[in-house]
């Protein structure tokens, strides 16, 4: 197979453009900065929280309703700040259902209203507590 002139021009220009096209490309990437940032890593023990004295309070009208849950807790959780405990309801049907619960000015003392949604002794089936300092 013999290739003419024209063909050979074609295949030169063809390269050209390749060539051409390739360099822009390269001098595109080859512009990208990245500005200067710091990254690191770090670790700290964490300890778990004892919860005692887990006391459901039923609704004096509907006892079938809980309205809220009391238990002891230690150590204790700042009751400002950043001390947070909150509850997480297992329910047999539906849910769960998390709860933002309050600590008393010692942080030993935790009470989480149960009633929004309500919370009912017929569904539930466990509960979850997770605190944080």
């Amino acid at each position: 197979m013999r290739v003419n002139k024209k063909q050979k021009i074609t295949i030169v220009i063809a390269l050209l453009v390749a060539l051409v096209v390739g360099g822009g490309v390269y001098a595109f990437t080859a512009s990208n900065t990245v500005p200067t940032t710091t990254a690191g890593s770090g670790s700290g023990s964490v300890s778990g929280y004892t919860v005692s004295n887990l006391h459901y309070n039923l609704n004096a009208t509907a006892p079938a309703n809980i309205d809220s849950l009391t238990f002891t807790i230690t150590p204790a959780v700042p009751s400002t700040g950043s001390g947070k405990v909150v509850i997480s309801a297992a329910l047999s049907s539906g849910g769960p259902n998390t709860y933002t619960c309050t600590t008393d000015t010692a942080g030993t003392t935790v009470t989480c209203p149960t009633t929004s949604p309500q919370l009912t002794a017929a569904t539930l089936t466990s509960v979850t507590v997770v605190a944080a300092q």
